[in-house]
């Protein structure tokens, strides 16, 4: 099953191998995972690397989903659920290209990956997980209707869970 979906302004389809590029641009980039906790890519390969070995979509009818403007085509980053099996919980997560920060499409992105979750998966609950230094993030999760639930370490830093669960969801 190929997991494609849509907003008002985006397409969200499942990462794949012609999204390296992008991909690397997205993650070479300091500012843009300077709250991620991630290693910054240094090469094309380091982004076909973790598109070849993505496992999600296979294992869990979930996964990170690049995002693509409905009209143009342009690349905007990734938006997606993810099984983090250490905690036996859903994550939502989303990291836009610069150029497309503020302008509304991590939230739009998230709502209908949300969606997805709770209407598709049948999911009971979903958390999205930040650092504190990260206020547009955390403001996406407001945004989204999430309550704050705890502090909890994000990428070696002091960071904050936010859940929602299903009965929330509108």
């Amino acid at each position: 099953m190929e997991i494609a979906l849509s907003s008002e302004r985006l397409i969200l389809k499942q990462m794949n191998i012609t999204d390296a590029q992008d991909m690397f641009i997205l993650n070479s980039d300091p500012e843009v995972i300077q709250y991620t906790g991630d290693v910054m890519f240094t090469s094309v390969e380091d982004a076909l690397n973790l598109l070849k070995n993505y496992d999600q979509y296979t294992k869990y009818k979930m996964g990170r989903l690049s995002l693509f403007d409905k009209i143009t085509g342009e690349y905007i980053g990734w938006c997606g659920l993810k099984y983090l099996e250490e905690r036996d919980q859903v994550d939502i997560g989303y990291r836009l290209l610069k150029n497309h920060w503020g302008k509304g499409y991590a939230t739009e992105a998230a709502r209908v990956c949300l969606d997805y979750g709770f209407n598709t998966l049948n999911l009971e609950e979903i958390i999205g997980t930040a650092m504190l230094e990260n206020p547009a993030s955390i403001n996406v999760f407001k945004k989204l209707g999430m309550k704050y639930d705890t502090d909890e370490p994000c990428g070696g830093k002091p960071g904050v869970i936010y859940k929602i669960k299903k009965s929330e969801w509108k």
